[in-house]
């Protein structure tokens, strides 16, 4: 999980600039976005290895309590499918994380195993591609510290995510894995994730678009390549048509 040095991403970034054999070059430095294909390739390659020269450690923007919406915007509708409809009418006490892939320890957790480590809320903007968003305080466990307990391997590049709607999943590169603001988030606004924000467990990149914050998280993959996951290209939402990565 070494960082990338600061010349690695000038060069990979100018690279991408130059095309196709630009692209080759950076991809080498690992700099290549899972959904750079077609014509926009180096565009998409480009913009990645900026975001990463210029982003990599910076902190999205926290706000003050009273600047949070009231009340915040829940898009779209809690899963209608029989294991979700159960597991909500028994309080979420069987729900499970279950971590596997490039770790020493795969485990699976409860919620209640997620909060009891060190919690970190954060209030913070989540910006949708569709034009709305909303302010909310956001509580959770960092990912980097569950990443920690099952050992995460040092040469992982990536961590897949699922929720139990069968379609959705993403993944983030190490860079937002571990980043302090990114949380498996369990509490919203001084309770319990709200079924509607996704609870009783979601992922929370407040780097990043609002649809790479997935809800009903179940498990996480953590991974040296996105080439077995989908179309390869690195979520369900890139597939769809969306980027990858879609820094804020």
């Amino acid at each position: 999980m070494s960082g990338v040095s600061r010349r690695t991403l000038i060069t990979a970034g100018l690279a991408a600039a130059s095309g196709a054999a630009g692209l080759a070059v950076a991809g080498r430095s690992g700099l290549i976005p899972p959904d750079a294909v077609g014509a926009f390739a180096p565009g998409t390659a480009l913009t990645y290895a900026a975001q990463r020269l210029l982003t990599r450690h910076s902190l999205a923007r926290e706000f003050r309590r009273d600047q949070i919406s009231r009340p915040p915007f829940a898009n779209g509708k809690p899963p209608t499918i029989e294991a979700f409809v159960k597991h909500q009418a028994e309080g979420f006490a069987g729900w499970r994380l279950a971590v596997d892939g490039m770790v020493s320890r795969p485990t699976t957790f409860s919620v209640a195993q997620l909060q009891s480590y060190p919690s970190r809320s954060q209030i913070t903007h989540l910006a949708c591609e569709e034009g709305w968003s909303f302010i909310a305080e956001w509580t959770g466990v960092p990912l980097s510290k569950v990443l920690d307990v099952v050992g995460a391997a040092p040469q992982a590049k990536y961590v897949v995510y699922f929720s139990i709607q069968p379609t959705w999943w993403d993944s983030v590169d190490m860079a937002d894995a571990l980043h302090p603001q990114t949380l498996l988030t369990y509490g919203m606004n001084g309770a319990d994730l709200p079924v509607g924000h996704g609870g009783p467990l979601r992922v929370r990149v407040p780097r990043q678009l609002g649809y790479k914050s997935v809800k009903y998280i179940t498990r996480l993959t953590v991974t040296d390549s996105l080439k077995g996951f989908g179309k390869g290209m690195g979520s369900y939402a890139a597939e769809r048509g969306y980027s990858w990565y879609n820094g804020i």
